[in-house]
């Protein structure tokens, strides 16, 4: 047997395929990594190669525990199988959870890709870095395309300044920054502070009383809770030159600006993405 972690669309729903929690799911026939069987991943955050943290829908993508029990291959680092249990839905802070404990068991002695003590300062500059950590205080910062970066300890501090990066805290007054393009900042402690500079961001704030800034240019997208404040940058091309046209900032209110609703902003107006 072989444990691991699996992501899914909304409501347990892979390729197509509906799983349930608690469940066991089994096919005949070869399993074929890629190709053919159940797929999962033994660290949680490989997961995030092949699903995004937030999804295609503006959902912070569903994961679950999972458990083969039959066959099994491995390429990579994914797995497939032909029986696989499907073990108990994890939220964010669950998710975060598992990816900071299964780097601590796994790397426990090289401090540059896990910590989970107080006041813990992780680097990388390589690409498809892996940072985690459970302390308080912590600080993670990576400078290669496509890190992922996670912390459950309060007072993280978080940064990115490479492409596609992948960063999110569960514990309260974090502070998550990325410079690079496409970037993903995903919070669901209290008091969190998310700001990109780069293009094209995604900035979810699910905790209370936070603070969300994407000024980068390109199509940014914010959302938080009542309360939280927002801020979005618009750009436009003038004479050639990409000139800042508007920067505008709001309260969620849940009436003008509504609670977990995905805005940008276009001529001046924080408009919901469809």
């Amino acid at each position: 047997m072989s444990k691991g972690f699996k992501a899914f669309d909304k409501g347990l729903v892979c390729r197509g395929f509906q799983y349930e929690e608690g469940k066991a799911f089994e096919m005949e026939g070869r399993i074929e990594p890629c190709n053919r069987g159940f797929h999962f991943c033994e660290n949680p955050l490989d997961v995030l190669e092949y699903y995004p943290l937030i999804n295609r829908d503006g959902e912070v993508t569903e994961f679950a525990e999972v458990e083969a029990v039959g066959d099994l291959k491995t390429d990579g680092n994914k797995s497939v199988t032909n029986k696989l249990r499907i073990g108990a839905k994890l939220g964010l802070p669950g998710f975060i959870k598992a990816s900071v404990d299964f780097l601590w068991e796994k790397c426990s002695s090289s401090p540059t890709e896990s910590d989970s003590g107080f006041n813990a300062r992780l680097a990388s500059s390589g690409d498809s870095a892996q940072l985690a950590s459970s302390g308080r205080y912590a600080r993670l910062a990576s400078s290669g395309d496509s890190a992922r970066l996670a912390s459950s300890g309060d007072s993280a501090q978080l940064a990115s300044s490479g492409r596609y990066a992948q960063l999110a805290s569960s514990g309260d007054s974090a502070r998550l920054a990325s410079s690079g393009r496409y970037a993903q900042l995903a919070s669901s402690g209290r008091y969190a502070q998310l700001a990109s500079s780069g293009d094209s961001a995604q900035l979810d704030l699910k905790g209370s009383d936070s603070v969300g800034a994407a000024i980068g240019s390109g199509m940014n997208q914010i959302r938080g809770l009542v309360g939280c404040w927002i801020t979005l940058a618009e750009w436009v091309w003038i004479d050639d030159k990409l000139t800042p046209l508007c920067v505008k900032t709001a309260q969620i209110d849940g009436e003008i600006i509504k609670a977990d609703t995905w805005y940008t902003l276009q001529d001046g107006q924080f408009v919901e993405v469809e």
